[in-house]
Order: structure tokens, then C-alpha cells, then sequence
């Protein structure tokens, strides 16, 4: 009896002792961190209250949609999310493509977007953003993240129009592949924009191809797709065989063209018809934060490289003087060289503004790459002012001043996903 008693005692001694004083110590600090309970219950509070990107945004936005799948799954019945969802369907192209987001036509507002009709959704309208890339990769993200939480592998048999839901996430990928793919580096392209921004420099609106478009390869649009072809797969596992040899042929041209090993950074584009900006502008300085932060999520980067990642981040952070590493690029771009008036100051808006809703993206990967404590540390600027200004804003100046919608749901859901990553950590730790 006293051998069993000794062999327990030391099993249980040696499995205690795999987990560090450290970790204990950090576990400890999460679970009863009051804070982080405090912001993930406002989080499912505002995403309790509808679908639209946020205040000032009438419509449901597939990008940010996707971003805050997790939360809604939480708060909504499972019938809801797939109605809204099946929408995006109902205004899918025939070529495939994703609208940005849909709004009831009552609520239209005259003189905004080129408003797309379906007569499979006559109630609605929707509008598509031709500058970014990112729609179609959004919702096979999105829709994923719905099935994993949700169960509801049916979802893929639905019919819309006539087509299974499984078909049209194909047909997505066929968009990016056909209408969106550059034959010389073998990755998807869009129009010129900083870091994930949907907005060009050439124009004032900057949310629509021009003939002035200067066409250009990024991280973020390229990261989005090997993440969306990811989920395909894994959801439509009968189509690995045509669609895997794609994904590897991606992500090897990402590290081939898009990474620059030398400075370990994404190189912010590499240009199809030219540059916008001007010829003694060395963009290459520029370090994308947003970017970065998908391509982790994406895979790209090793655990070291991550490391490297995570401390430019905050050394930018600090000499921007910015509160967060949602800081989404640093150096900016300078004055004047976006003409859209959100953008054309630096460090405003898309052009250097501090984004929750990327830097929270950072933390949950931080969090599934095991660098938890320096998540826990970086967490804390977004979770102080989401208490301090009673919402989850848009963006924030390097003064760390709150801009944008209030109620931005991007923002509430992926700070929703990171505090659930670490508690789930925190409460694994024995």
C-alpha cells in the first residue's frame, strides 16, 4: 500500500512540477483579473444588440461580421447568425464575388454606396467595396467559425438559388483565383491601400477602382485567403486534392515575394503597374502592423520570427508614442500622400491610427503561440480604455483619444476572442 502511496505521490508531484511558479502566478492573475470579466460581458452586451459594424454603420459588414462570429454564436440562437449570413449569399456575383455588407432598403442613404439589387433578397441592398480583396475570404471565415462553434455542418447543403452554400464558398475562391490573381508572383492583388484599409490613394473616395488604381500585392489580402483556404478545406474536405496544391503554392510565393528576411518584415506591396506614391518615397520602412498580425494567424511565421514580430511592434508602439501595438502601421504614411481626408494626416484613421480590432487579433495569437504573459501585458491598453470611455471605439489617436463609432462590434469581438483565450489558458494551468 505505502509503494501505491509513494508512485501517486510522485506522479502527482511530477505533473504539478511541468507547470512554471510563473505560469501559476500569471493564471492566477487572469482569473481574477475583475477587468477582463468587466469588458468580455460589455463585448457580449453590444453584440447582443445587432449586426451592424457599430454605431454610424447601418449595414452588417461581412470583415467585421467575421471578426465577431465567436460572441454572436454566444449571444444569438443559431437560426439568426444563419440568416444573416445566407444574405451575403443571396448578393453573391456570378463570378463569384462578396459584397461588403447589406442594409434594409428603407434605410438606404441617398447619394452613399452603387447599391446592389438581388431578387433573391428584394428587401435589401448591399454594396461592394472594388478596392480591397479581402469579402471573400471574410465570409468563408465567417462561416466557418460558425459551423465550428455552432455545429451546423447543414449550413454547406443549403440551397440559394439554386446553389448548395458549399458551391458558392468555391465559387469565392474562384473570384480571388480568376479575377484577382497575378500570374508573374502567384498571389491575389488589389488596389493600393495601407496595411488592411479599404481605401486607395488616388481618389477622395478611395473606395472604388479607377483608371488612376495603381494595382499592388499585400500581405494582409494574401494572409486573409491562405486563412479562407484553410477553412475550405477543413470544411469541404472532398476538395482538398484541387485546392491544397493552391494554398501551398500561396503561402510559398508569401515567403518568396511579400517577406523580406533581411529585416524580418512583410514588404508593405509589391507593385503591379507602378507605385502611387513618390519616386524618393522608400516605403519599405514602413512596418505593417495589421498585416503582420493576419499573417500570424495565417501561419506564416515561425515562433521565432513571431518573437521578433512582437517586439518591433512594441518598440514602434513606443516610438510613436501610441498607447497599443494595434498601432496599425509605423512609420505613416506623410502628409498628403492619401487624398482621402480620413487618412491624408498621419497617424490618422487607417494611415497609423491605434486599432483594437487588429491589435486584439495579435493578442489571441500571442495567447495560441504560447507567448501568454507577454499577452496578458499588451492586453491591458485595450482593456483600460474600453473601461475608461465606456466602449469599444473604432480607433484611438497616438494621444490615445477615442474616434469612430462607440459601439464598434470589430473591436468588442476580437477583444471578446483574446480574453477567452486566456482564461482558457489560465484555467488549463494545475
Amino acid at each position: 500500500m505505502k509503494l501505491i502511496f509513494y508512485i501517486f505521490s510522485f506522479l502527482l508531484l511530477t505533473s504539478c512540477s511541468s507547470v512554471s511558479k510563473e505560469d501559476r502566478e500569471l493564471s492566477e492573475k487572469i482569473k481574477n483579473n475583475i477587468e477582463l470579466d468587466v469588458v468580455k460581458q460589455k463585448a457580449k452586451d453590444l453584440i447582443g444588440k445587432g449586426f451592424s459594424a457599430g454605431d454610424g454603420y447601418g449595414e452588417v459588414w461581412i470583415r467585421d461580421f467575421n471578426t465577431f462570429m465567436y460572441p454572436a454564436c454566444d449571444v444569438y440562437d443559431k437560426e439568426e447568425i444563419r440568416k444573416k449570413l445566407i444574405v451575403f449569399f443571396r448578393f453573391q456575383g456570378e463570378d463569384g464575388n462578396i459584397v461588403d455588407g447589406y442594409i434594409p432598403k428603407d434605410k438606404i442613404t441617398p447619394g452613399g454606396y452603387d447599391y446592389i439589387y438581388s431578387e433573391l433578397q428584394p428587401d435589401m441592398a448591399a454594396h461592394k467595396n472594388t478596392v480591397e480583396t479581402d469579402q471573400e475570404s471574410s465570409l468563408i471565415q465567417g462561416v466557418y467559425k460558425y459551423i465550428k462553434k455552432t455545429g451546423d455542418k447543414d449550413l454547406l447543403e443549403e440551397e440559394i438559388g439554386g446553389i448548395t452554400v458549399a458551391s458558392r464558398l468555391e465559387m469565392a475562391l474562384d473570384f480571388l483565383t480568376n479575377n484577382r490573381f497575378n500570374e508573374k508572383y502567384g498571389l491575389i492583388y488589389g488596389a493600393t491601400t495601407a496595411d488592411w484599409g479599404d481605401v486607395q490613394p488616388e481618389t477622395r473616395k478611395g473606395t472604388v477602382i479607377t483608371d488612376s488604381t495603381h494595382y499592388a500585392i499585400d500581405i494582409y489580402d494574401n494572409a486573409m485567403l491562405v486563412i479562407a483556404l484553410k477553412d475550405f478545406i477543413e470544411l469541404v474536405p472532398e476538395k482538398e486534392q484541387e485546392w491544397k496544391p493552391v494554398l501551398n503554392h500561396i503561402e510559398a510565393n508569401i515567403r518568396k515575394y511579400l517577406w523580406d528576411p533581411e529585416n524580418h518584415k512583410f514588404h508593405p506591396h509589391v507593385y503591379i503597374n507602378g507605385s502611387p506614391f513618390p519616386d524618393d518615397f522608400n516605403e519599405d520602412k514602413i512596418y505593417y502592423h495589421g498585416g503582420t498580425a493576419v499573417a500570424i494567424e495565417a501561419g506564416l511565421l515561425s515562433r521565432i520570427e513571431i518573437k521578433i514580430a512582437l517586439e518591433k511592434m512594441i518598440e514602434d508602439k513606443n516610438a510613436a508614442g501610441a498607447a497599443s501595438i494595434g498601432l496599425t502601421m509605423y512609420p505613416a504614411y506623410p502628409l498628403g500622400y492619401f487624398k482621402h481626408p480620413k487618412l491624408t494626416v498621419p497617424y490618422t484613421y487607417q494611415n497609423g491610427g491605434d486599432w483594437t480590432w487588429l491589435g486584439g487579433r495579435m493578442i489571441q495569437q500571442l495567447v495560441k503561440n504560447g507567448f501568454v504573459k507577454e499577452a496578458y501585458e499588451q492586453i491591458q491598453p485595450f482593456i483600460h480604455r474600453v473601461i475608461k470611455n465606456n466602449g469599444f471605439y473604432e480607433w484611438y489617436t497616438l494621444k490615445n483619444e477615442p474616434r469612430g463609432s462607440s459601439s464598434y462590434r470589430g473591436s468588442a469581438g476580437v477583444l471578446y476572442d483574446a480574453i477567452t483565450l486566456l482564461d482558457i489558458w489560465a484555467y488549463e494551468v494545475r
